[in-house]
């Protein structure tokens, strides 16, 4: 095994990075600064907790606005293929604490893995409130959407909801909603591939 310290330049900003290697494969320590409960219901059954931890020192931003709304109680009540909290209930989510939309903050982590946490949008800078939770490594979408979490509890919840019936529109015929939220402030080690 050996440990060796990291930095990558983004902007203005020196990130910095526990690499360890073991057997010639790097895993990376991203340092986790809030973590988020989802309980999610499918139908009237529950399902269980997803929780996700929250990289606020790498997009500090984009991390706020996701504790904001976690902590208003703004995602109670949303069902998956959702997360549109303006007013039109379009599926644009143009709503943020920063206004309608914000800019992506960086790109400095990627989709490489399942579980990663990333802001949904409808191009470059376009972040709002929708997220997603990735099922499988997702490289396609590094360097568009802003990753800023990972679950770390709960991946057995997120793959039952990846395989709930739905509609011709990829909208679950039952409703996965999630019913309440928690959020608290963490320090932890978050391996991310």
């Amino acid at each position: 095994m050996k440990v060796e310290n990291d930095s990558c330049k983004d902007g203005h900003i020196k990130r910095k990075f526990m690499n360890i290697y073991i057997d010639n494969v790097q895993a990376k320590y991203v340092d986790g600064t809030h973590k988020v409960t989802f309980e999610v219901a499918h139908g009237k059954k529950p399902l269980g907790k997803i929780v996700i931890a929250l990289f606020g020192n790498i997009v500090p931003k984009t991390v706020a606005n996701f504790v904001a709304f976690a902590r208003e109680e703004g995602y109670n009540g949303l069902s998956y293929k959702g997360g549109d909290l303006s007013d039109a209930k379009d599926g644009r989510g143009e709503i943020s604490i920063y206004g309608q939309n914000f800019d992506d903050e960086n790109f400095v982590l990627k989709h490489t893995e399942p579980g990663i946490l990333s802001m949904a949008n409808r191009g470059k800078n376009t972040n709002g409130s929708q997220f997603f939770i990735t099922t499988v490594e997702t490289d396609w979408l590094d360097d568009k959407h802003v990753v800023f979490g990972k679950v770390i509890d709960g991946m057995d919840i997120v793959r039952q909801i990846e395989s709930v019936h739905t509609n011709g529109e990829d909208k679950p015929t039952e409703d996965v909603v999630i019913t309440k939220t928690s959020v608290e402030e963490i320090k932890m080690k978050v391996p991310i591939k």
